[in-house]
């Protein structure tokens, strides 16, 4: 460990010797001062200081205007109160100042070390346990990733590896980052095997997860109440990691009741997923019974444009809907979104209100057209900290917090998840062929088999089939679809960006929340 500096002004000075004799056996550098005014001086001279501890009775000027004084120039400094005033306006002032630390004189020598490794020393001492923790866990999570896994075991899997990735952004450890890197793409390789063994299996019924298309069935509407409003937020392209980050903040307010999954359908996309969660039925459903609602790929015009119109018939179909007062809401512009914050509280005039937010989403595929997003966004770390800084700041919280003053039931979910494409998989198709990057409709489609996860007979999958000769591919792992044309130059636009409609834990595995107001 590179030796801490400190700065110690005290105008009894000589009588800290026990202490200063500790500090030094214990490779701590001190400089002492016995006033404010060589304090101001010597930093002003010397900007290496780690912490000051400062006595707040000094010959001169106090310790308090020293403080002042010291934070013009040193605001981020940590700087400790010392003091024989147990006045308790002295120690508000104090922590008013943004003092890191306050301690009472006589201050022993084990005070003071504890002191410092709290302030100094707490981001080297959470890094190393955090990376002592996570080499422990790091051979028990490969084998559970390689050992067969059932659905349950690789959503608990998931779960791990993101609190690893939390853990390790909160500690800035690089190198175990980088590690973890590696295990998160080794599961994602064995979780889309996973996915092809077992999907088209799960259509026919077969020991199915919840998807998408029952989702609101099985997750939301058993919930619903007469005695108190539910408002469902659909946060569009929302991972779990994103879920954790912003967490926190609607702890403050609301009680988490249970924190659940599902599965989103494949393609995992707003198209395709969305509208399964509020049709309560599988796209070729959908487009059987509701042809005017339901737009292939190929087609004109919004995709998403009857989400409403496809939750009324679920309602009518699953519950008296006469009795059930509900509402749907959709945000795409951030002025609707501010309009939306002002009437919050309109929403407890309904049973059962829906907000599906766009944001995220824009956030994401922005991400390739934006080059300052580009640069916000380079990670997944960056992503998750953009994610929360919008979340803190959009008017969605701000409505939220006008919610959590009333009595309510929030439901916190998504339709699919992104993951960051690095490896680009050539496919050959005509020109009716989608564009999407992580999945592909089309006819006579050439593509790499062992990139794929190929629906040749879209009733397999319980999708649409435009034409009698069309077929899908979906991308595993951290693949993305590119074309021979041009391939080099969008190779280099398209990799790195958060993409989705594919087969990885991101994409798949989606947070529903169920929290209650504090």
């Amino acid at each position: 460990m590179d030796s801490i500096k400190i700065l110690w002004a005290d105008d009894e000075i000589d009588l800290l010797k026990p202490q200063l004799l500790f500090l030094k056996k214990k490779n701590y550098e001190v400089v002492t001062v016995t006033n404010g005014y060589d304090a101001l001086e010597e930093l002003e001279e010397n900007n290496d200081f780690d912490i000051v501890f400062l006595d707040e009775s000094m010959p001169g000027i106090t310790g308090l205007e020293t403080l002042a004084k010291l934070k013009e120039n040193n605001p981020n400094l940590p700087v400790v109160m010392i003091t024989k005033n147990e006045a308790e306006h002295v120690m508000e002032e104090a922590i008013g100042s943004q003092i890191a630390d306050y301690l009472i004189k006589p201050v022993n020598p084990h005070q003071i070390l504890l002191t410092l490794k709290k302030i100094v020393d707490e981001k080297r001492l959470v890094r190393e346990k955090t990376n002592s923790d996570y080499q422990q866990d790091f051979r028990q999570l490969l084998m559970e990733i390689n050992s067969g896994l059932d659905t349950e075991e690789w959503v608990n899997v998931y779960k791990k590896i993101i609190n690893w990735e939390l853990k390790l952004d909160e500690s800035n450890s690089e190198q175990m980052g980088e590690i973890l890197a590696m295990q998160k793409s080794e599961a994602n390789k064995e979780f889309s095997k996973y996915i092809v063994k077992n999907y088209t299996r799960w259509m026919r019924g077969d020991d199915r997860p919840v998807m998408s298309d029952n989702l609101m069935r099985e997750k939301i509407l058993p919930h619903l109440s007469k005695d108190r409003p539910t408002v469902m937020v659909l946060l569009d392209n929302m991972r779990y990691d994103q879920w954790k980050v912003i967490e926190p903040m609607l702890s403050t307010l609301f009680r988490v009741e249970e924190e659940d999954h599902f599965f989103s359908i494949l393609p995992t996309s707003t198209q395709y997923s969305r509208n399964a969660i509020f049709a309560g039925m599988m796209p070729d459903e959908i487009a059987k019974h509701y042809k005017e609602w339901w737009k292939n790929d190929t087609d004109e015009g919004g995709k998403n444009n009857h989400e409403a119109d496809l939750l009324g018939k679920q309602l009518e179909r699953l519950m008296r809907r006469g009795d059930l007062k509900w509402d749907y809401t959709k945000v795409t512009r951030t002025n609707f979104a501010r309009q939306m914050q002002d009437r919050a509280l309109d929403f407890l005039n309904n049973d059962f209100s829906v907000i599906v937010y766009n944001f995220i989403d824009m956030m994401s595929h922005a991400r390739t057209e934006m080059e300052v997003l580009k640069e916000l966004a380079g990670d997944e770390k960056a992503y998750r900290s953009l994610t929360r800084s919008w979340f803190e700041n959009s008017p969605l919280w701000g409505t939220l917090q006008k919610l959590a003053e009333r009595d309510v039931q929030l439901i916190m979910t998504t339709d699919h998840g992104t993951i960051r494409v690095n490896t680009p998989s050539r496919v050959v198709g005509d020109r009716d062929t989608t564009t999407n990057l992580r999945y592909k409709l089309g006819r006579n489609l050439q593509y790499d088999e062992s990139d794929v996860l190929e629906i040749r007979d879209p009733k397999d999958a319980h999708l649409p089939r435009p034409n009698l000769s069309s077929a899908y591919i979906f991308a595993k792992e951290d693949k993305f679809f590119l074309y021979p044309n041009n391939y080099n130059y969008y190779h280099n636009y398209y990799r790195n960006t958060f993409q989705h409609g594919g087969i990885s834990l991101e994409e798949v595995v989606c947070p529903v929340i169920r929290l209650t107001s504090r």
